[in-house]
This record gives C-alpha cells, structure tokens and sequence, in this order.
C-alpha cells in the first residue's frame, strides 16, 4: 500500500492506496508544532480506527508547501512505517515538462495536480484548487506546465474581511438564498461566494484565450464542489487529485 501526504498551509490531506483504489482519506490540521512521534501515533490510530495495518504500507509519497514540516513527515515515516518518504520536488521524475522561468518556483501541489489531470484526460487543462490560496494552473494538450494564478483562497478573504470591517459578522460560506441579499448574513455570503465564482470563471476565460486552446477546467480542494456547482467553466470536480498524482509519481519513479 502507498501512504500519499500532502501537506497544506492549512490541512493535511492524507490516503492510502492499494494499487489505484483509493482505499481510505482523512484530512488533519497542519501543525508545524506537530512532532514526528505525534504525527506518527495519530497515523497509526487513522489506521486502526479504519482497520488498516500499517505494516502493509511499502511506500510514502509526500507533496508539501511547509518546508519546516519535512524532517518531521521524514521522521515520522522513517519511524513509524519504516519507510524513506519519497518528496516531490527537484530532481523527482514527474513526466512533465515545467515550462515556468524557474521550475523549482513551482509549488509540489500544483505539479502533482497537474500530472493527475493530464494523465487522467489526456487533453488541454486548467487546474483550479481551493485552497488557502486559491491557484489556476494551465496544462497544454501535450502535458507541459505551462503557469497559472494565484490568489488568496476563501479563507484569508473571509478572515480579512472580518478583521477589517468591524460591524461585519462572521458567517459560513455557503451560498445564499439569491445574489441580492435581503440581510447582512445574506449579502456577506453573496459577495463571498458569487466573487469568487465570477473570480473563477473570470480568470478561466481569460486563461482560454491566452492559451489558443479550449482548456477542459477542472476543480479540486474541499470548496470545490460548491464554487463548481455556480460556475460555468468548471466542468469536472475531483477532490482527491492530489492524493491521486502522488500515486502516480511515486508509480514514475519506482
């Protein structure tokens, strides 16, 4: 079995595969206080509150954005499962060609993003993943990384709104009852949720007619399936892309 790790600014989304099947997920707070031994003990308890034996892990593939989280998620599967964890980063074969200035610029999500996508629809991409930020990356009909866009996620627009506006209440995002709100609660979560759609699709259309093709749009982190369901140019959602492509990295360089 494959233990996949990715580790976000903000969660931690974690899988195990056994071949291609996904056979169970969890999703954990990223904690850069976190030890080694406490990520390990919490592991072993996902594993064994879902009936898995660790022992039967044989490898670890690991996407992450929080560099002093690496010696410990090292640590921890070295310890823990007995395993060197395989980092995506240089020198790591992806089977992409990263066509920004500086490749090692680019985050390990958004590559593992991209190699899932294009090896799942062989075609001219834009991956959109919510996340703390919210990122558009481009893939050519040929499978190279060709860049994107970057933005601050959901989140961090909530929180600066709040901050900012102090009469302003917190409220879910969660879409509303119709886009000219009748409340404050209302109209927060208009502005909220349909910015972000119109941000969406926005920046999709402009990236189309930049690219010269009609890239097939696709969304993944867990806003997903809401900001989706509103806007007109996503058209596929798949929430475990990125557990998905460090299975097939690590597949690339066994």
């Amino acid at each position: 079995m494959l233990l996949a790790i990715d580790v976000g600014n903000t969660n931690t989304v974690l899988g195990v595969f056994e071949g291609s099947t996904l056979r169970q997920h969890w999703r954990i707070e990223t904690s850069q206080g976190r030890t080694a031994d406490e990520t390990g003990i919490l592991l072993r308890q996902l594993f064994a509150f879902s009936g898995l034996d660790p022992a039967e892990v044989d490898a670890v593939a690991v996407s992450s954005v929080v560099p002093p989280l690496s010696l410990a998620i090292q640590q921890m599967a070295s310890r823990y499962f007995g395993r060197e964890p395989l980092f995506v980063g240089p020198g790591i074969k992806t089977g992409m060609p990263i066509l920004y200035e500086n490749p090692r610029e680019v985050g390990a999500d958004r590559v593992v993003n991209a190699v899932a996508a294009h090896e799942r629809w062989r075609t001219g991409l834009v991956v959109v993943d919510f996340g703390t930020a919210t990122t558009f990356d481009a893939v050519s009909p040929r499978g190279e990384y060709l860049g994107g866009a970057i933005c601050p996620g959901v989140a961090i627009s909530m929180e600066a709104l709040f901050r900012s506006a102090s009469k302003l209440p917190r409220v879910e995002f969660a879409r509303p009852p119709q886009v000219v709100g009748r409340n404050t609660v209302a109209s927060i979560q208009s502005g909220l949720v349909y910015g972000y759609v119109g941000m969406v699709d926005g920046i999709c259309g402009r990236m189309a007619a930049e690219l010269g093709f009609a890239p097939k749009v696709v969304a993944t982190g867990g806003l997903a399936p809401l900001v989706a369901g509103l806007s007109t140019a996503i058209s596929e959602v798949d929430e475990h892309l990125t557990l998905d492509g460090l299975r097939i990295i690590h597949e690339r360089n066994r």
